[in-house]
Formats: structure tokens, C-alpha cells, sequence
């Protein structure tokens, strides 16, 4: 869907979740509006900084389409773009990472290695430095 195929009172986000009514299962579907509504929420508040999120689920294990059809909500709210995609990277120290995307990025292996990359890096850094809060004595759970 173009910009152009969106309506003048619509946002794209909206437009996004309308399809997304229609096309995913009910229970699905209630499952991701039960994971977005609070950051939706948040963002139309301009209250998103501080806020943590994880779509892991919780206590209800989420399925990975509704994941990733969430972190796309997300991404639209915040690009007001509808090209998103979520893109699958192998990162060889943490596994598979899935990641949220444009579309011109996702096409370009050589900036979605540039991103694995950058993964691999902040992975390191934080293994790092969790050996040195560990020796510290300081918590570890960042």
C-alpha cells in the first residue's frame, strides 16, 4: 500500500492495523492489540523513552507471527512508513535476530550485514562489560 492509498483522516498505523483485523486470526489479533495498545499509547503521549518492551510474550507465550506483525505495528507508528519488514540475520554469537526494517534495507545484503555487524559489536561490548560488572560485584542484568 502506497502513501497515496491512505486515507486523508488516517493514519498509517491505523490503516496497518485495520488489514491486519481482517487478515489475522481473532485470537491473534487480540493478542497483538494486547501487546501494542500500551505502546501506542505511549508514543501518541510522546512518552516512549523510557518505556521497556519486549515481545516475548510474558507469561502468555506469543507466536512468532504475532511478534512479528507487533514489531511492525510498532515500526509503523513510529515511521509512519508501511514498508517495514521484519528481517531474519544470523549473528554467529547470539544466533538468528530478527530485526525491523525498510524495505530498501532489507534487499541490500550489504547493509544488512552492516547491521549484523553492528549486532555482533553491541553483543560483544555488553559481554564485556558484564564481565566486568560481574567482577565488580555490581548486578549483571543489563
Amino acid at each position: 500500500m502506497s502513501e497515496s492509498e491512505i486515507p486523508p483522516e488516517g493514519r498509517p498505523v491505523d490503516v496497518y492495523l485495520d488489514l491486519l483485523r481482517v487478515r489475522m486470526d481473532t485470537e491473534d489479533y487480540r493478542l497483538l492489540l494486547d501487546v501494542v495498545e500500551p505502546v501506542l499509547e505511549a508514543i501518541d503521549e510522546h512518552r516512549l523513552s523510557g518505556m521497556d518492551l519486549a515481545l516475548d510474550g510474558g507469561d502468555e507465550e506469543l507466536p512468532q507471527e504475532v511478534r512479528d506483525e507487533a514489531a511492525l505495528v510498532i515500526a509503523t507508528a513510529v515511521t509512519g512508513r508501511l514498508d517495514n519488514e521484519v528481517v531474519e540475520l544470523e549473528v554467529d554469537d547470539t544466533g538468528p535476530v530478527r530485526v525491523v526494517t525498510d524495505a530498501a534495507t532489507a534487499a541490500d545484503p550489504s547493509r544488512l550485514g552492516e547491521i549484523a555487524d553492528f549486532i555482533r559489536d553491541r553483543h560483544r561490548q555488553n559481554e564485556e562489560l558484564r564481565g566486568i560488572a560481574e567482577a565488580s560485584g555490581l548486578p549483571t542484568d543489563f
